[in-house]
């Protein structure tokens, strides 16, 4: 059922037989960039609720005037930590005593879209409003968007007419995939855990982390996921002598970290478009050069002017005085995993905080800053020892569901 909110204007659920052509358009229309400039278009591989399909909730809503689809928005609903607390084992055992998560329902929007020659026509914020009725309808706390800090049309439209927050700001970090393999180093050791090995070290050591997913367990099984690897100081443990996550967590060594690895691949490609034949020329000279002297690692531009996929990594922690050493080697094996399944970049997004960043390789060039913005919807807290999570300070990480990229 649809509610009409003008004479003409009517928004509704999706409906991917009747609509996924006319939003399509829509999609192809909105991702053009100013004359002169480059743009990055979106393929979703005729499926354009992809990237909210692998939430545990989701929702997609289109704006439609007559036989014309002039906007889209889709949102999707989760419970992720908020916060933590302190907790003790035993009633008079004051030693034992841990930080345990803190949980709420958050929602996210994504992919809100309007056609160019239906903008500054509060189609955009009806959408929004009509979202967020279905938020709340399902016992969502918070919501939460993310867009870049120099879209000011966005920002505006949530901070000024939505009632959100500048709430978050983390750094969209992307590397390109070269011709050549990624040197990783022989002083470290990377093993694959299984999909429990995994949730146990995630629940264990990182549940605290802002933005953690209580359903770990359905990322990690997920088809889309390609493995949680984690690096080691040569010496301490292999996958022979690995033993179990339970005791790895108890006698660890001196330094470690660990990271997923998505195949957004599968999901929607991108595409540059808009790039100069001088620029495109240049590119592709230098895949040439890297392809037939691999040898000397040079850095090579990867064909981003025609569709490619991308491996998003996700869950990025460890310890340690050498905690930033691991991540690289991690960095590294991601690339070379990226460069045998054909993609040409390798992405991730941490918390402008996160001290393990200067392990993660990146060109200044394709990455950017990112920004968060949040709204409380409920008027009660799901837990009182956190109060209000739109007015809290943020932490030194952050957990960014691969779902939702």
């Amino acid at each position: 059922m649809g509610e009409e909110l003008s004479p003409t204007l009517v928004v509704r659920e999706f409906d991917l037989n009747k609509d996924r052509e006319r939003v399509e358009t829509v999609e192809r229309s909105c991702e053009v960039g100013p004359s002169g400039k480059l743009s990055l278009f979106t393929d979703m591989l005729g499926d354009p609720i992809c990237r909210v399909r692998h939430s545990p909730a989701f929702l997609m809503l289109v704006a439609e005037i007559g036989e014309e689809i002039v906007g889209m928005i889709r949102g999707c609903i989760k419970t992720v930590t908020c916060g933590k607390r302190l907790s003790r084992n035993g009633k008079y055992n004051n030693t034992n005593v841990k930080h345990v998560p803190v949980y709420t329902r958050v929602a996210y929007i994504l992919g809100l879209r309007v056609a160019p020659n239906q903008r500054r026509m509060g189609i955009g914020l009806k959408l929004v409003h009509r979202m967020e009725s279905w938020f709340r309808d399902n016992d969502a706390e918070y919501s939460y968007m993310a867009t870049e800090r120099d879209n000011l049309a966005s920002i505006k439209l949530f901070t000024d007419k939505c009632g959100y927050s500048k709430f978050r700001n983390p750094s969209i970090l992307v590397n390109p995939v070269f011709a050549h393999r990624a040197r990783v180093s022989p002083r470290v050791t990377i093993i694959s855990l299984s999909p429990s090995d995994a949730e146990f070290v995630y629940r264990r050591h990182f549940a605290t982390t802002e933005y953690f997913p209580r359903d770990i367990d359905s990322i990690l099984n997920n088809k889309l996921n390609l493995g949680t690897f984690l690096a080691l100081p040569n010496g301490s443990y292999s996958a022979e002598t690995w033993p179990g996550p339970d005791l790895f967590l108890s006698d660890p060594p001196h330094s470690w970290a660990m990271v997923s690895v998505w195949n957004t691949k599968e999901v929607f490609t991108l595409e540059v478009r808009g790039a100069s034949r001088l620029k495109r020329t240049l590119a592709k000279t230098s895949r040439l050069v890297d392809r037939a002297l691999p040898w000397l690692r040079l850095p090579s531009m990867p064909d981003l002017f025609r569709p490619f996929g991308f491996q998003f990594m996700y869950g990025l922690g460890g310890e340690g005085p050498e905690g930033v050493k691991m991540v690289k080697a991690l960095c590294g094996f991601v690339h070379n995993l990226a460069m045998e399944k054909g993609c040409s970049v390798v992405a991730t997004e941490v918390s402008s905080n996160e001290p393990l960043r200067f392990g993660i390789p990146h060109w200044k060039m394709l990455s950017c800053e990112d920004l968060w913005c949040m709204k409380r919807l409920g008027e009660d807290y799901s837990d009182g020892s956190v109060g209000d999570w739109t007015k809290s300070q943020p932490g030194m990480s952050i957990f960014v569901d691969p779902r939702e990229v």
